[in-house]
């Protein structure tokens, strides 16, 4: 009876560790050395990973903190501290353990770090005369061991409200890797949601703006869905299709993103993405697997089915053709798509199209342009602009347009330069050299680019140009920045008495380069300033070091073209 028991309770765990491992990835992971960052049961994400971001994919597992900051955050193994980070944006303040199976866990956000691991920060901030820092500590300075609590959960850094994210990495590539390979349990036995499907006339040409698109409204639910008062589709020529699908989890959980789309074509896979792991330098690729001009101009994600010859992601398999189906030979064809969360639920789009070379919808003509292909480095030049676009900056063949328009009033030191249009994704960014004025002579050292929005592109003055670097196409034209930061005290003034009084608070904004440095001085030494980028807050923390009596604050702020706001005064502590 007691082996009958034991051998009932092996296949018991034997089923649910195979459950846990996820059943797309060719790949085996350690699915019982890891044990929660939380102790908050049960867990709930707030963003899963892969989750599609505006110009990245979901990098981990965002899990909720019932809107509070300060639970303890555990190692989830053995280990040491890999990395410590201090960001304006970003992560805030993060810790990285280094685990000997070949993982780094990574977590964010955090509103402070434990005493050992938050003194060598203070140490290095103070040593270096910086907030922020990004030092990789050597192996034996900081172990950890599985459950030691290592920070506390927070609000910091680009976070959009309190909540911990987590990531697995692999230690030798960096690649990020889902964390529910590892067997970290999400309660779900919610299947993926199908919102609708879209299919498009591609007709041997590249994926751009242009590419005539239909919408297909989907209903049904709990797993099973089919198209709306459509029982087949005519379709003729080269076509691809796309889908709108989020994902929930049980319990308190937001909508997040799906882990697989497998697309068939008469019993055989033509097109899969499963989000196991991607490399951080791939994320921005997202704009390429996403349908991009309708992303830009409704904020809506339609996850495309076929794959843009430049795209570098390596989510794809079982591809034929690229996703791109022909449907050339009059017979009847049945499709499915197969939607799978982290957890392996399920949800399956069945369709027929009827192929038909009646119902080839051409492509609209484009206004001619200058032929680029994407696996080139591709120059344009003039007389008053330059551009260069990197190879691998481009996802697809473009069809490239250039515009000029006058100059703008006010702030402007040269014509607005359309390079292309917004709704050609890019890759790596292009190198952009528009001609100055003569005017601009005498403020060569505080020029930049600005978008016609009036967002600084960066920028530096060469030889009669300015040259910046942009991300996106767009119009841009030179601009100057001569204004300093702004910094208003908040509970600070001259002469006051700060006794009793936990930190001095400042609001800290600068109006077009971005800020580069704050520095705060007591009595002409370094004191640690902090700032919080989404709410424009600076503040230094009192910890005993300054002594009772009168001193001299002085904070000195810095933006990007070298304007400086300098504020002193006396206080008495």
């Amino acid at each position: 009876m007691i082996k009958a028991n034991f051998l009932l309770l092996t296949l018991v765990l034997c089923s649910f560790i195979a459950d846990a491992q996820q059943v797309f990835s060719n790949q085996k992971y350690p699915l019982v050395d890891f044990r929660s960052p939380l102790d908050i049961v049960p867990p709930a994400l707030a963003g899963s990973f892969g989750e599609l971001r505006a110009n990245h994919f979901h990098s981990g597992m965002d899990f909720r903190t019932n809107q509070r900051e300060g639970y303890p955050v555990y190692a989830i193994a053995d280990g040491y501290v890999s990395r410590l980070r201090v960001q304006n944006s970003g992560f805030g303040l993060a810790v990285y353990l280094t685990h000997p199976n070949g993982y780094t866990s990574v977590y964010g956000h955090l509103s402070r770090f434990n005493p050992k691991i938050g003194q060598q920060v203070k140490t290095l901030q103070y040593l270096r005369k910086s907030y922020e820092i990004d030092d990789f500590p050597a192996t034996t300075l900081i172990p950890v061991r599985k459950g030691d609590v290592i920070a506390y959960t927070g609000n910091t850094g680009s976070s959009g409200g309190p909540h911990l994210h987590f990531e697995i990495r692999d230690s030798k590539t960096e690649a990020t890797i889902n964390p529910q390979l590892f067997g970290f349990e999400i309660p779900d036995n919610i299947p993926p949601v199908i919102y609708s499907m879209y299919v498009y006339r591609l007709n041997q040409k590249p994926f751009n703006e242009l590419t005539p698109k239909q919408y297909f409204q989907v209903i049904g639910g709990a797993g099973n869905y089919k198209l709306n008062q459509v029982n087949t589709i005519n379709l003729g020529g080269e076509v691809g299709f796309g889908v709108i699908s989020t994902d929930k989890h049980n319990g308190a959980s937001g909508t997040n993103g799906v882990y697989s789309i497998e697309l068939e074509l008469d019993g055989k896979v033509v097109f899969t993405s499963s989000l196991e792991r991607f490399k951080f330098e791939n994320s921005k690729a997202i704009n390429s697997h996403i349908d991009y001009p309708s992303f830009i101009n409704t904020r809506k994600s339609i996850q495309k089915s076929f794959v843009d010859p430049g795209n570098p992601l390596g989510i794809y398999s079982n591809l034929v053709n690229n996703g791109r189906i022909n449907f050339n030979d009059g017979k009847l064809h049945q499709l499915k798509y197969t939607i799978t969360d982290g957890k392996g639920n399920k949800s399956v789009l069945p369709f027929k199209v009827q192929a038909d070379e009646k119902a080839v919808l051409k492509t609209p003509e484009q206004t001619p342009g200058i032929a680029y292909a994407y696996g080139n480095v591709n120059e344009f030049n003039n007389a008053e602009v330059k551009v260069i676009l990197p190879k691998g900056t481009l996802y697809n063949d473009l069809n490239f347009q250039y515009k000029t328009f006058p100059k703008p009033a006010g702030n402007a030191f040269s014509a607005i330069h359309q390079i292309h249009n917004t709704l050609t994704p890019l890759h790596l960014g292009f190198e952009l050299w528009i001609k100055a004025d003569s005017s601009l002579e005498k403020y060569k050292e505080k020029a930049l680019i600005v978008n016609k929005g009036g967002g600084s592109q960066g920028g530096a003055f060469d030889n009669g140009y300015v040259k910046a670097n942009p991300r996106n196409f767009g119009s841009f034209y030179i601009a100057i920045d001569t204004i300093p930061p702004t910094l208003t005290p908040l509970n600070i003034s001259d002469g006051k008495n700060m006794a009793g009084i936990s930190k001095m608070s400042f609001k800290l904004r600068d109006n077009l380069s971005g800020l580069k440095s704050f520095n705060g001085y007591v009595d002409g030494k370094w004191i640690l300033m902090e700032f919080d980028s989404k709410t424009a807050s600076l503040w230094h923390t009192f910890d005993g070091s300054i002594a009772p009596g009168k001193h001299i604050l002085e904070v000195i702020v810095t933006d990007m073209k070298g304007n400086n706001r300098n504020y002193s005064i006396t206080f008495y502590k």
